[in-house]
């Protein structure tokens, strides 16, 4: 248990920032995309104001990776011995293209402007971003063959080994994982640019580029939400088909339902008496979204061992926020459409304070996704081969506590300075910029200086 909970507190750190780059990486080719297309110099000075938000993020997520990725040789030695002919290929070409992808263009993009013409560091910004979903591709290909494992064999010494590459990288849910993390990757991004742009819309300190953020992040937002929801649809189906353990703790189904399952929307999980207490639910809903039949039968937790139940509290609630903090999204993004419409998207005071507190909305939903995903594929490490109880590595609990501390204190400490940092370079937008202040003094029109005449000159020096 010491052990799950260090791994999810250092991922859980360090799953914000991937999504925050992930997104923000897209954001800044499109900035400068759209410079070199309409020679708007505000793209380029939001371009220059995010890349510098984005390096901080950027350096935070791999420190923070490196740290988590340590942890699957010494808590989880015995996983990493079992599983490791598989995952550490995955995770061995995540480095070697991805992230020497970013790493080798990111010094061009954030320095490289005036040295290299505009047109090469477009590129740059683009590969940078083109890095950073290979990134995730690879990630996601790994932990998607943990919850759905294809194209392996076991060998004698009960190790996971490569059969079938292809089976192993395209599991079952790999394309819909993958869709759903970058579309949350996105929707995360354009939540904190909305904010930071109805943040300087509200104090009135640089309109044109709050301006011009804010309906950026407010398309995202309005656009990509509801294929969010379709996209999380079709990964709930597809857990339905091959985890249907995580979808029945997810719905509080602690029993089959022959004649069509209710959809619970809220209640209280009782593991002990098997059954959701205080619940509100609706009659054959359930069955409609997840069979598109009203009176399609599914099964319960009754019909799996109950040693091999998943933490159903848990995933209940963490499942309920992710979908409500969706919903909010999608309202956020049809009010923002109503007020285009209406043409008060730049002065609607309420969107724009309703966007500053949906701001870290994006890493809540995230977080709340994560745990569903991992805490539902319990109790396996490799979903029905690999029980997370035979994969920790032979250590004390001490030594695992006391890291743990260390963990907790060392990262509330740098992380809470990075992000507190960011905060503050969100805050100092700087305003916008006025070129008839910028090229000289104003003159009055017809004045012109002349020289002064000596009279006026000596009356100058008797004063």
């Amino acid at each position: 248990m010491l052990a799950r909970m260090q791994f999810a507190f250092t991922v859980s750190f360090h799953i914000i920032f991937p999504a925050f780059s992930i997104g923000l990486a897209s954001y800044l080719a499109v900035l400068e995309a759209l410079w070199l297309w309409k020679k708007d110099e505000v793209y380029l000075e939001l371009f220059n104001f995010w890349k510098t938000i984005f390096a901080v993020a950027f350096g935070m997520g791999v420190v923070s990776g490196i740290v988590m990725s340590y942890q699957f040789g010494t808590n989880w030695s015995v996983f990493s011995d079992k599983a490791g002919p598989i995952i550490g290929p995955l995770m061995g070409y995540e480095v070697l293209t991805a992230f020497f992808l970013e790493a080798g263009f990111l010094g061009v993009m954030l320095f490289g402007l005036n040295r290299v013409g505009p047109r090469l560091h477009f590129l740059a910004t683009a590969m940078v971003a083109i890095g950073t979903l290979i990134s995730a591709t690879w990630i996601l290909s790994a932990n998607s063959w943990m919850q759905t494992p294809a194209g392996f064999a076991v060998n004698e010494a009960g190790q996971f080994i490569p059969v079938d590459w292809w089976a192993i990288i395209f599991n079952p849910s790999f394309p819909y994982r993958l869709v759903h993390m970058v579309l949350a990757a996105y929707l995360t991004t354009a939540l904190v640019v909305g904010a930071c742009g109805a943040w300087h819309l509200l104090r009135k300190t640089a309109p044109r580029r709050a301006r011009t953020m804010f309906s950026m992040a407010m398309w995202m937002a309005a656009i990509v939400a509801p294929i969010q929801i379709f996209a999380g649809d079709q990964h709930g189906l597809n857990t339905l088909e091959h985890q249907p353990a995580k979808v029945m703790a997810m719905e509080g189904h602690f029993e089959s339902h022959p004649d069509g399952a209710p959809l619970v929307l809220f209640g209280i999980p009782n593991s002990a008496e098997k059954r959701v207490d205080y619940a509100i639910e609706v009659p054959k809903l359930g069955s409609l979204i997840l069979k598109h039949h009203l009176d399609a039968p599914l099964a319960g937790l009754d019909t799996i061992p109950e040693e091999l139940h998943p933490p159903v509290a848990v995933i209940f609630w963490s499942f309920r926020v992710m979908v409500g903090i969706g919903l909010a999204m999608l309202g956020i993004g049809l009010w923002s459409l109503w007020c285009r419409y209406r043409g008060t998207l730049d002065s609607d005071p309420w969107l724009h304070r309703a966007a500053v507190l949906m701001g870290p909305a994006g890493f809540v939903a995230v977080l709340a996704g994560w745990i569903t995903t991992e805490v539902g594929r319990q109790p396996y490490t490799v979903y029905g081969h690999l029980l997370t109880a035979n994969s920790v590595a032979p250590i004390e609990a001490p030594a695992v506590s006391a890291s743990l501390l260390a963990f907790i204190i060392v990262y509330f400490f740098v992380f809470g300075a990075g992000t507190f940092y960011i905060l503050r370079l969100m805050a100092r937008l700087p305003r916008d910029t006025m070129p008839e202040l910028d090229e000289g003094p104003i003159r009055t029109a017809g004045v012109a200086p002349g020289p002064a005449s000596p009279k006026s000159h000596g009356a100058h020096h008797g004063l």
